[in-house]
């Protein structure tokens, strides 16, 4: 995946919005989060909120409505008026729900307008540090010795932490037995404690844990090499070429939106996002910005509906 700079040459648009958006905005700007808070994509919306502020010259308030996977703020969403006023925040669940769960109340293709995907946070596959392979090869070749045989944690069916596995069990062409936990804190406390061996981490919840070497990094989801684990290869250079996987935010409007507000809420959004502050904070939570606006977005979340659809279908996922 190419990485872009922030895409601040849309300041080019402002001086060339027509005159029924040079009024946008007047008023305070909602942006709800599909998470509760103190999770990672409330820390995001309530790190870039106030920078988007600053250039929108009205408030972002942010409200969280969580609950569904996120169904039920989409929703909400969805529902609202196009005019810019109601925007959300979501996270990579945006792009799983339409084959994880039968019918939707809405359709993501048609119903909202991305605006920019803010974050990528790759996911670390640690084990538990008497778990005999060291490295992504020997973990390959130990399952394929004993198939079905190693188990794995994740935070529940059809979460990022699964996906991430059964990517991997594809990729590398073993099985492995998957153990899911009602959310990530217990999985995480089971793994650190021996119960798993396997876990596919968010950056931000396993980085203590490898740093302290109560868990050992074996390889890194995303790309390239993390600078928060600078010596712990992507999972991709250890043998499994094309393999990338990331916990992501992105930010969207509904559908219908006037395409001048779109330009203006992108501007807002990637000056928030080249925000020194901003940059440090998501750096130090292992993540990387990839400065996608509204074109590069539509396209991500585009491809990564596609990539998790087949994923959830072959590998049989559903959830209760």
């Amino acid at each position: 995946m190419k990485i872009l700079l922030p895409l601040i040459a849309a300041a080019a648009l402002a001086v060339t919005l027509p005159v029924h958006a040079q009024g946008y905005p007047d008023k305070p700007i909602r942006l709800i989060v599909t998470y509760p808070p103190g999770g990672g994509a409330d820390l995001m919306a309530r790190l870039i909120g106030p920078k988007m502020s600053e250039t929108l010259g009205q408030p972002v308030v942010v409200e969280n409505k969580a609950g569904a996977s996120g169904q039920i703020a989409a929703l909400e969403v969805a529902r609202s008026a196009p005019d810019g006023y109601t925007l959300m925040l979501d996270a990579s669940s945006f792009a799983v729900n339409p084959s994880l769960y039968a019918q939707l109340p809405y359709d993501p293709a048609k119903a909202f307008t991305p605006i920019a995907v803010v974050a990528l946070f790759p996911n670390v596959l640690v084990v538990t540090p008497s778990f005999p392979a060291k490295d992504v090869k020997g973990l390959i070749a130990l399952a394929k010795a004993k198939p079905g045989e190693i188990a794995f944690a994740s935070s529940g069916n059809g979460s990022a932490q699964h996906l991430s596995a059964e990517l991997f069990k594809e990729k590398a062409g073993i099985t492995m037995t998957h153990v899911p936990y009602k959310g990530g804190g217990p999985a995480l406390n089971d793994v650190v404690g021996g119960q798993v061996p396997i876990y596919f981490a968010n950056m931000a919840s396993g980085l203590p844990f490898v740093k302290s070497g109560r868990l050992r990094a074996l390889g890194i989801t995303s790309s390239r090499r993390s600078a928060a684990l600078p010596d712990v290869p992507t999972i991709a250079e250890s043998g499994l070429a094309g393999y990338e996987v990331y916990e992501w935010n992105a930010i969207f409007a509904p559908a219908g939106t006037p395409a001048p507000v779109v330009a203006k809420l992108a501007l807002a959004i990637a000056r928030a996002m080249a925000s020194p502050a901003v940059r440090q904070r998501v750096a130090e939570l292992g993540g990387e910005e990839p400065g996608y606006g509204p074109v590069e977005a539509a396209r991500f979340v585009r491809e990564q509906s596609e990539l998790w659809g087949r994923v959830v279908r072959e590998a049989h996922i559903t959830v209760q």
